[in-house]
């Protein structure tokens, strides 16, 4: 059973590697199964599909990136600042990697992706923008997400010509804090603290950061698995 445990979590790794480094699409099932010397029908024994890897990937990103932003941030539980940090900082990564923006569009175009980006997004709204929303029901935090994954899709996916990326960040942003009704100098104010910070390079670190996050976060899993 350890055995089986240690072969999910290496396939999770090495998946993680081939989608940030090579891209979503261009990564096949085959080439994921040449890393490790294993065969398909084992891969396919923890993972059905390619797209079962990214949902499990994406759902550990949306928890990781959140953290970070938050201390990034530095202004307390669920501020409004990790918010606009978090989405500034995968645009900036799609901007600089094209690798790294299809795997940003093959999860906000993935129907499984798409639905755990929603679900924590909205959990975390309703922490956020508690003050701003406070009549609102989970159903409408909900509801409000679909509205918000549809402009931080087409804050990433960009085609030539391109609208600037400060351009972009800058009318998602309003856009998005508008949603949860945050007035125009709270808007005003986090937009421009964002650009104070170091955006363009935010999105590439934390990228880095989640390959080694991912890394260590089998390690341990492994790990805890075979001291049961």
């Amino acid at each position: 059973m350890a055995k089986l445990n240690r072969t999910r979590q290496a396939i999770l790794q090495v998946a993680t590697n081939l989608f940030l480094e090579k891209g979503y699409t261009q990564t096949s099932p085959k080439m994921i199964c040449e890393r490790l010397d294993i065969s398909l029908g084992n891969m396919t024994y923890y993972f059905p599909t390619k797209e079962h890897m990214l949902s499990e990937l994406t759902d550990m990103l949306c928890l990781f990136q959140w953290k970070l932003m938050e201390e990034e941030a530095d202004e307390g539980i669920s501020s409004i600042l990790a918010l606009c940090l978090e989405l500034t900082s995968m645009a900036s990564a799609c901007e600089s990697n094209e690798a790294i923006k299809d795997f940003f569009i093959a999860s906000y175009t993935s129907p499984m992706c798409l639905e755990i980006i929603r679900k924590n997004d909205a959990k975390r709204a309703k922490e956020v923008f508690a003050a701003y929303r406070s009549d609102w029901t989970d159903e409408q935090f909900g509801e409000a997400e679909i509205l918000v994954s549809g402009i931080e899709y087409a804050t990433l996916m960009t085609t030539a010509p391109a609208v600037a990326l400060e351009t972009r960040i800058t009318g998602a942003l309003h856009n998005i804090l508008g949603i949860y009704g945050v007035d125009e100098e709270t808007r005003n104010a986090k937009i421009q603290k964002v650009f104070n910070m170091d955006y363009k390079g935010l999105g590439p670190e934390v990228l880095e950061k989640f390959k080694e996050y991912v890394k260590i976060h089998n390690e341990e899993a492994v790990k805890a698995f075979t001291k049961k």
